[in-house]
């Protein structure tokens, strides 16, 4: 009588209880479900154009019984327009739907699995951009929302193997605990089951020499299979796993060499076995697993530790603050909760939840955090404060003005995971050697296992082995991403943040450091010092009439001004600015022009008082004129301080060979005053911005690689041209989107940190280059001759990958030269 077959859950895999006759069509066929809850969760998949799930899956499904799985819950909930607005971030200013989203992904182990990911995403109608940082794993998309939604997104990295979700501090801190854990369970029982088959190798060799008898023999290679079969199940599983996706999308990752090196070995050991002829290399297999493991394990803590500045950052925001309601009653809130126009009370000892200006009290704040002072800086009644911020001595009262995704603290970290994850040029060139370079070793594997099989079949085994594991391109791929890691953290904690991939390479690169000067050499916090007056006007007048046209701009001038004419300043119409040079409205129906002189004199038709002028200009004042249509009304007088360390980082830039030199929009001779006073040879002044521009592409064109250093709206054109810049912190947001580097500080020389710290990573990169492809063009040889065992290969490039590693971590040490 034949057997009866019990009918097995298409979806989880468990049996179809008696009477029960649920099914689904998937793909043409009529599949058994064994409950309604399974029958749901795949016809969810189904209708979703999911269906690849079920041919690329590796287990079978969570049971129906469990409802719907967490990631199908995840997909739909990750669409809604709320849960985005913790974590999406959108171009009001595109005209698509852009938005973008930091996405962590797990199942990550090489560069390979890096440049898959990208490349199958940004194939997706509707994605506009995909960058991933192989330190952090994590992943920075950009996607026209009214082409494809976030859910697809998600799904389509499952599909390929992989898992995506939006990145959280708290979640990723626990998968690489689990991560961790993984390993060592992992790593200790290669080593303990490991430790056991070498005893039994090292008994076999000597009674090679000694004598042994066969059955002896044979009883020592059944139980070596024994302790061996766990280390393959269950130890190996993460390069089988991982080796097997690839082959599936017909890719060739660094775990594809590998694992074929194990399961060669494995598999001729175990022929020996049963047979009774041939060696065993049951001892090789276990000291890959555990070499590789132990590789794997450090490079882990590496990549946790490269990362642990921008890691730092976000977890420095606390999760609950305190809430004041209309009765000023106190409530311990959630910060996620917070929105525009709470009020917040900040004690002593505690972090600002988000950023907000302080309503009541003075205390002293910690921004080292976020800008890398180390001194704290006073912060009063009326005056911002910034999330991340830590409060030193009295309690204040806050009300928030940005939250989430618009605090300073989010931007920040914004810019340095988009400098992470964009690619330097050297770094592309790393990623695409390593690419190919693993399909060369498997063809040059099997063109040495065919040489090996004609001259000497008994050694084709070990040698092939060797050859395929010793060749592994993991330090290549490593060599680069961990060095600008632990670079860009580094200099984060010196209040200079890198925005862009680029900047850091071409900064050592650079042999032009241009300065703007006000607000970049300056503080840019002008007060006006002196002013004259045509006879028969009177200064007060002259001042709200400036006022009056300054309405609405950032400008270091504007400010003083208004500041100086108090809040009874005048309604002005028709303003219009000419960038450099000043601007023109009207005031009580009267037109009037306000820049440089030079700007009013033109347009007035009248010549200014050039005694009154150079008189005004002698201590390196920056001075603006008043006009009208008949005369120049007036001269104003600004007065500006030198940062403290301008000449100490003047002087190092140029002990380090760089040629300085300052464009200015002010008068040249103010220009000379202040560039004499730090040692600043190459001065230009009275420099519109486009003329600024025409002087940094003239330098472009005679071979010269230009770093910019500016503030200010009219800097934002230059900026943009130079082939890498730095914007001052404190600066227009204009100019710092321009950027590819904010100085957050105070400090200029926390410049000369920045190209210091890029000098060395370039160095450690080309050092960790030379040494990946040094090694392999020393052992890929001695493996195919022969001269190098199985274990000894597995060794070496675990250790070619630690000192690669290794290597990069330099870069977190306290050297600044």
């Amino acid at each position: 009588m034949p057997e009866l077959r019990t009918l097995q859950c298409f979806h989880c895999g468990l049996p179809v209880p008696e009477g029960i006759d649920f099914t689904l069509l998937i793909d043409g066929e009529s599949q058994p479900m064994c409950c309604k809850g399974c029958e749901a969760v795949a016809k969810a998949i189904i209708d979703a154009g999911m269906g690849d799930y079920y041919k690329f899956r590796t287990e079978n499904a969570p049971t129906g019984r469990e409802l719907v799985p967490d990631f199908l819950q995840q997909i739909s909930i990750y669409d809604n327009e709320t849960v985005q607005g913790s974590f999406v971030r959108r171009d009001t200013t595109a005209a698509a739907d852009e938005r973008e989203a930091d996405l962590i992904l797990e199942g990550i182990t090489c560069a390979a699995c890096i440049w898959l990911n990208e490349r199958h995403l940004a194939a997706l109608p509707g994605v506009l951009e995909v960058a991933i940082n192989y330190t952090t794993h994590r992943a920075r998309v950009k996607w026209d929302n009214s082409q494809i939604r976030l859910s697809e997104i998600l799904a389509a990295v499952s599909r390929i193997g992989y898992l995506a979700h939006p990145y959280d501090p708290n979640r990723q801190q626990q998968l690489l605990e689990q991560e961790r854990r993984r390993h060592i369970r992992r790593l200790g029982l290669a080593g303990v089951l490991g430790m056991q088959v070498m005893m039994i190798a090292v008994a076999l060799y000597l009674g090679a020499f000694s004598g042994i008898e066969e059955h002896f023999r044979q009883f020592f290679h059944w139980v070596s299979l024994g302790l061996t079969l766990p280390v393959m199940l269950y130890s190996a599983q993460p390069f089988f796993r991982t080796a097997w996706r690839d082959v599936r999308r017909l890719q060739a990752g660094m775990d594809v060499p590998v694992s074929i090196g194990i399961l060669v070995a494995f598999a001729g050991s175990v022929y020996a076995t049963f047979t009774g002829h041939g060696e065993v290399y049951y001892d090789s297999v276990c000291m890959f697993v555990f070499f590789l493991l132990t590789g794997r394990y450090f490079e882990l803590v590496a990549r946790k530790r490269a990362a642990e500045a921008s890691e730092t950052l976000v977890r420095s925001v606390p999760a609950m603050a305190t809430r004041l309601g209309s009765n000023n009653e106190e409530t311990l809130v959630a910060v996620a909760e917070l929105i525009v126009g709470d009020r917040v009370r900040v004690r002593p000892g505690e972090t600002v939840p988000a950023d907000g200006l302080i309503l009541e009290g003075q205390s002293s704040m910690d921004e080292s955090l976020l800008t890398g002072e180390s001194l704290p800086v006073k912060r009063g009644r009326h005056e911002r404060v910034v999330g991340g911020a830590i409060n030193i001595e009295s309690p204040l009262l806050i009300r928030i003005e940005q939250v989430g995704q618009d605090t300073v603290l989010s931007s920040i970290l914004r810019l340095l995971d988009r400098a992470q994850t964009e690619k330097p040029r050297i770094t592309q060139l790393a990623d695409r050697t390593a690419a190919w370079f693993v399909f060369a070793v498997l063809l040059l594997a099997g063109s040495v296992a065919a040489y090996w099989w004609q001259v000497d079949p008994a050694h084709w085994l070990p040698i092939t082995v060797s050859v395929l594991v010793v060749t592994c391109p993991c330090a290549l791929s490593l060599a680069t991403p961990t060095a600008v890691t632990a670079a860009t953290g580094k200099l984060i904690v010196s209040g200079l943040l890198a925005t862009r991939g680029h900047a850091l390479e071409t900064l050592a690169r650079a042999t032009h450091i241009v300065f703007d000067k006000t607000g970049t050499l300056t503080h840019g916090t002008l007060n006006l010092v002196a002013s004259e007056v045509s006879k028969g006007h009177d200064v007060d007048a002259c001042l709200a009439i400036a006022a009056a046209l300054e309405t609405g701009s950032e400008h270091p001038i504007a400010r003083a001004i208004r500041h100086k004419a108090g809040t009874n300043g005048l309604p002005a119409v028709e303003i219009r600015n000419t960038p450099g040079a000043g601007l023109k409205g009207q005031v009580n129906g009267q037109r009037y022009w306000l820049g440089t002189p030079l700007f009013v004199e033109q347009q007035s038709g009248q010549k200014y008082d050039s005694r009154a002028l150079q008189t005004l200009r002698a201590s390196g004042n920056t001075v603006i004129a008043l006009g009208n249509g008949q005369a120049v009304l007036a001269l104003f007088a600004f007065g500006d301080t030198l940062r403290d360390d301008a000449a100490e980082a003047v002087a190092a830039l140029k002990a380090a060979g760089k040629q300085v030199v300052l464009l200015s929009g002010d008068h040249l001779a103010v220009a000379q005053h202040v560039a004499g006073k730090i040692g600043i040879d190459e001065v230009y002044g009275d420099l519109l911005p486009g003329e600024k521009l025409a002087h940094v592409r003239h330098l472009q064109k005679q071979g010269a690689v230009v770093a910019m250093v500016g503030d200010g709206i009219n800097d934002a054109p230059v900026l943009a041209a130079a082939q890498v810049s730095i914007a001052m912190g404190g600066g227009t947001q204009l100019a710092a989107a321009s950027a590819d580097m904010l100085l957050l500080s105070d400090r200029l020389t926390g410049l000369v940190e920045g190209l210091n710290m890029a000098k060395r990573m370039l160095w450690v990169i080309r050092q960790n280059l030379f040494w990946a492809l040094t090694y392999n063009l020393l052992a890929l040889p001695a493996a195919a001759a022969g001269y190098i065992a199985p274990w000894m290969a597995a060794l070496g490039m675990s250790a070619s990958s630690l000192i690669v590693v290794g290597n990069a971590l330099r870069l977190l040490r306290n050297k600044r030269n």
